[in-house]
């Protein structure tokens, strides 16, 4: 057997080993362009729009939106944890984890979670992405006021009216009779919503000033109010006389309370009150600062005397007069003797 013919052989052997084993053995033969695992393309958070969701007494909802922007090769097991954490205890009020699965193309996605909590104080949002259970991006809000948020039972858009020509409760004295007057109390309610309204009532409470005691109420049904009108609902209430009052008007639907105002009625002629500031005043007394016609009053300056200056002489009164006569006639008698 020739050397060429030997080649030939063995080249033949090693080819139909390297078959054998790729058949028997799946990879053995590697793909001299494949450069292993693609490698997942980058996550990062873009944005967290929140925005505020249903409120009732207690809780307020957060509707939480974590935008993801992807770029690369895909990105498979993604896991969003959101979670609120108090502004002021640090401790974490609530969480919620949303399985995203695989993020592909070059694109942003939306993934979205509502958060429950107390509808009070603030909180920080964090926004914590994972993949495969390793953190690779994170982003963090913070949301305060709360409480400000109107639970839906007290939502109206019926409010009393402000406006410097127009006043949310006025009050005006009706009749008096002894030692009782009656108060004519008018609230202005605007409708700031699209549609017609009803279905409200409005409570007026008189409380006297200094003791905070409730001398009369009364609750009054208001009637429909067009949308973008504002109406009046009229009530009367009796109350003693000669005493300061505040009158709260408190707006009401369905036996909850929407809203409400303040306005004062001063009875009492030596004192006065508003809303928000309580002042006393002084009476004045003329007898404090009224002078005798008989006596000269000169200023601190000295340069001004009475109408009759002329005959009197300043800072002399009737008894130095007496003595100067007194002194003028024992002189006279001296010198006739």
């Amino acid at each position: 057997m020739n050397r060429e013919t030997t080649f030939v052989a063995a080249a033949t052997v090693v080819v139909v080993a390297s078959l054998v084993a790729a058949a028997v053995v799946p990879g053995a033969l590697a793909d001299p362009t494949d450069d292993g695992p693609l490698r997942p393309g980058p996550v990062h958070v873009e944005e967290v729009p929140i925005a505020p969701g249903a409120a009732t007494g207690e809780t307020a909802t957060l509707a939480v939106e974590a935008r993801l922007e992807h770029r690369g090769n895909p990105t498979d097991n993604v896991t969003v944890l959101f979670r609120a954490i108090d502004s002021e205890s640090n401790l974490v009020e609530t969480s919620r984890t949303v399985e995203v699965g695989t993020l592909t193309g070059d694109r942003e996605t939306p993934v979205r979670a509502n958060l429950t909590v107390a509808r009070e104080g603030g909180y920080e949002i964090e926004t914590i992405v994972f993949r495969d259970g390793e953190r690779v991006a994170d982003a963090t809000r913070r949301v305060s006021g709360l409480e400000a948020l109107t639970p839906a039972y007290a939502d109206s858009n019926v409010v009393f009216a402000e406006s410097t020509a127009l006043q949310p409760v006025s009050v005006s004295v009706g009749s008096a009779e002894g030692d009782r007057v009656s108060l004519d109390l008018s609230g202005a309610l605007t409708n700031e919503g699209d549609t017609p309204t009803g279905d409200l009532e409005v409570t007026f409470v008189v409380r006297q000033a200094e003791s905070n005691v409730v001398a009369d109420r009364v609750t009054v049904p208001v009637g429909e109010i067009r949308a973008g009108r504002t109406s009046t609902v009229d009530a009367s209430v009796t109350v003693p006389a000669e005493y300061n009052y505040y009158v709260d008007a408190i707006l009401w639907r369905d036996d909850v309370h929407v809203d409400s105002a303040q306005s004062v009625a001063n009875l009492d002629p030596t004192e006065r009150i508003s809303a928000n500031v309580t002042e006393q005043e002084v009476e004045f007394e003329v007898e404090d600062f009224e002078s005798d016609d008989e006596e000269t009053t000169a200023a601190e300056d000295g340069g001004t005397y009475g109408a009759d200056s002329q005959t009197t002489t300043p800072g002399f009164g009737v008894a130095v007069a007496v003595v100067a006569l007194l002194a003028t006639a024992l002189l006279v008698r001296r010198r006739s003797e």
